[in-house]
């Protein structure tokens, strides 16, 4: 590369990896926050919660990089344009090749990146996520000691523990068991302990007594020392989870195990799945193309126009709305896995067709003129409020 395509790349790079960064983080957040259950649901403990969060983070990575890419690409070519950066690169005689190349050494770079952790550390952070969550969901005896409040483990079934001793014993422990309809039963026992087989967990009774009501309201009270009760029965699900087609690496889903249930069921669903990860690939590319379309030329700064960041991104996001549509119709109708490669493979060409004619990619001019009237009206809207809230408040105008 020449000084000025390393230029062009440090700051691409350098954007890139600002924005990758700031956008990772509020997604990775909004994921994170949906798993606050772990901890408030299931009693898990914190380095569990966290241990969620971080198998969290390689799924998303991929989903935004290509919007990052478009960020990058935007804002690099704008500024240089404002900047009369561009102008004199077209006017040193240079070809549109100073400028496309360290974009799209970027991007196939990151397309690399992207397909990697599609196929390698997405799998492996999902079916490991999968196995936390199923034995967090699996783990009852967490649940039950979380002190004074009763939790239902079960339809009918309730238990209350009223402490946990620092000798690992249980006090005051209390069980609803109300499933049969003509039969309810109380247990109480003033202390016990957990203990953990190969068959489940069992929860063991000392010291209290069975208050039994039949359906026509009669009482019998059994007294017992010790009751051993089988708490495998009430989990909320088996420690081994269930893996979808989004869990599986590359290999598995060209040739799926026949005997996989789920593969039975939905084979569609797999075949699916396996053509978004042989396309989604591709949108790093998009979105660094769409970018030097839109914002890869020197224009006059009197031009009415978007900002190309505001350009790109929407264009950006119509086309990668069109990919997850197809993703996710292609799990029923066949047809859209053909659309899974037409849509980033389409607008490629079409990028490629306006770079080489030298035009330049817009919304459509009446698009703009309706954003740029409703954004100066709100623009308006705003300060008027501004300075109406200033006299009110103000030192001048005290309500």
């Amino acid at each position: 590369m020449r000084v000025m395509e390393y230029y062009i790349l440090r700051r691409t790079l350098a954007i890139f990896a600002a924005a990758l960064a700031w956008v990772l983080v509020i997604v990775w957040t909004t994921q994170v926050l949906n798993r606050l259950d772990i901890v408030t649901s299931n009693g898990q403990s914190v380095a569990t919660f966290f241990a969620v969060a971080a198998l969290a983070l390689p799924a998303v990575i991929p989903i935004i990089m290509p919007f990052a890419i478009g960020i990058a690409v935007a804002h690099t070519l704008a500024t240089m344009n404002a900047d009369s950066e561009l102008v004199v690169i077209n006017a040193a005689g240079s070809p549109r090749s100073t400028i496309i190349r360290p974009i799209l050494t970027i991007a196939i770079i990151s397309s690399i990146a992207a397909f990697a952790i599609n196929n390698t550390l997405e799998p492996f952070a999902r079916q490991a996520l999968r196995q936390t969550l199923a034995s967090a969901n699996a783990d009852l005896i967490a649940t039950l000691v979380q002190e004074g409040t009763f939790q239902k483990v079960d339809d009918g079934i309730f238990v209350q523990i009223s402490e946990r001793r620092a000798d690992g014993q249980l006090g005051g422990i209390f069980v609803v068991d109300t499933r049969a309809p003509d039969m309810k039963l109380i247990y109480h026992a003033r202390r016990g302990a957990t203990v953990e087989r190969e068959t489940g967990s069992v929860l063991v009774l000392q010291d209290g007594e069975i208050q039994r009501q039949s359906g026509s309201g009669d009482v019998s009270i059994i007294r017992f020392e010790s009751l051993p009760m089988d708490l495998s029965q009430f989990t909320n699900g088996s420690d081994r989870p269930t893996l979808y087609p989004k869990d599986q690496y590359l290999p598995y889903l060209l040739n799926p195990d026949p005997e996989d249930k789920f593969f039975a069921e939905y084979p569609q669903a797999f075949r699916a799945e396996l053509h978004m990860r042989l396309s989604e690939w591709l949108y790093p590319i998009v979105f660094a193309l769409i970018g030097i379309a839109v914002a890869g030329d020197a224009r006059s700064f009197r031009e009415a126009r978007l900002h190309p960041l505001v350009t790109t991104l929407a264009i950006g996001l119509a086309v990668r709305w069109a990919g997850f549509y197809a993703g996710n119709e292609a799990e029923s109708v066949p047809f859209f896995s053909f659309m899974l490669y037409a849509v980033p493979i389409g607008t490629i060409i079409i990028c490629i067709g306006f770079i080489a004619s030298n035009r330049v990619m817009e919304l459509p001019t009446h698009w703009v003129e309706r954003l740029s009237a409703r954004f100066q009206r709100d623009r308006e809207a705003l300060a008027g409020f501004g300075a109406r809230t200033a006299r009110r408040f103000g030192p001048r105008g005290r309500a």
